[in-house]
């Protein structure tokens, strides 16, 4: 596969993250058997790894801890082919995510620590205005994907300088409980969101009922272009006045976390290769199905 021209900056979140796959049903209070592993996530850092995987050298822009975790993590993305160079260390913990998941991959229940990368502030955006990635009067001239696990303080510095003015955004909004922080970079029509039904409900502020009602309502709220999906059921892709369907292949599903990542990271890439907007959703969505159904579906 061919690799973008321009360069791809990927900019939030880039924790540790605990995923425990129960064995047995869930419920509040159960405590049953399963599996519990530790691996590289975060949303900015899980895409950034699956655009490495696809021959493309991203940059991850976000902060770690001056700690063992966070020099850890730093090589274990090295390791995955993103350039970490940009990254900035603070003297705190390294964040981390907690996701508890059943025994069919669907997730129970989930905590995100992000701590660290709030309390940042917009202080680890130097590298956006002191002319090593860009600067005031020089935006970043590549692909932009940011997070909502972003602060406000940096979100609203994206949205109001220029670092950005020339950037070919995309938005990941990480969850509903955080997409909202997103909205200033909305505007201009120059954004492409990513999101679930329940994360597009949260950004327009109203309930949605399929994926082409909340693409629509993205592409009101400004999104030159809005891929939405709704788990098993059909995907949407808006961009325009059009919008195509395509429905997720059928897998057993072993985990669900990450699976928004990876897609967004497989329409990217395959926007480059792909013939027709709805042979990139295709291509999306299959990539995506074979994440949930893990590496033994």
């Amino acid at each position: 596969m061919n690799a973008p021209a321009r360069p791809i900056l990927c900019i939030g979140a880039a924790h540790w993250d605990i995923i425990a796959h129960a064995h047995e049903a869930l419920h509040p209070g159960a405590d049953v058997a399963g599996h519990v592993e530790q691996r590289p996530g975060g949303v900015a850092l899980n895409i950034a790894s699956a655009l490495a995987s696809r021959s493309v050298r991203p940059i991850l822009l976000s902060v770690v801890g001056e700690d063992a975790p966070g020099r850890a993590l730093i090589a274990a993305a090295e390791a995955r082919g993103v350039n970490c160079q940009f990254i900035t260390e603070l003297p705190h913990a390294t964040d981390s995510y907690i996701a508890i998941e059943t025994a069919q991959g669907e997730l129970f229940a989930a905590t995100a620590d992000c701590a660290l990368l709030e309390a940042a502030g917009a202080a680890f955006l130097e590298p956006l205005r002191d002319g090593r990635l860009s600067s005031f009067g020089n935006p970043f001239p590549g692909m932009v994907i940011v997070d909502g696990n972003l602060g406000a303080m940096a979100i609203q510095e994206l949205a109001e300088s220029d670092l950005l003015a020339e950037a070919d955004i995309r938005l990941a909004p990480a969850s509903p409980s955080k997409a909202r922080r997103l909205l200033p970079l909305l505007a201009g029509g120059r954004v492409t969101v990513y999101a679930n039904v329940a994360e597009a409900e949260a950004l327009a502020g109203t309930p949605l009922p399929h994926a082409d009602a909340a693409a629509t309502a993205l592409r009101e709220l400004g999104a030159r272009a809005a891929l939405v999906t709704d788990g098993p059921r059909p995907a949407a892709y808006c961009r325009g006045d059009r919008t195509i369907f395509a429905l997720p292949p059928p897998v057993r599903a072993r985990t669900a976390t990450g699976a928004g990542d990876v897609l967004v990271a497989a329409h990217i890439t395959a926007e480059t290769t792909a013939a027709t907007d709805w042979d990139a959703l295709r291509r999306a969505l299959r990539v995506a199905a074979w994440h949930v159904a893990g590496p033994r579906g």
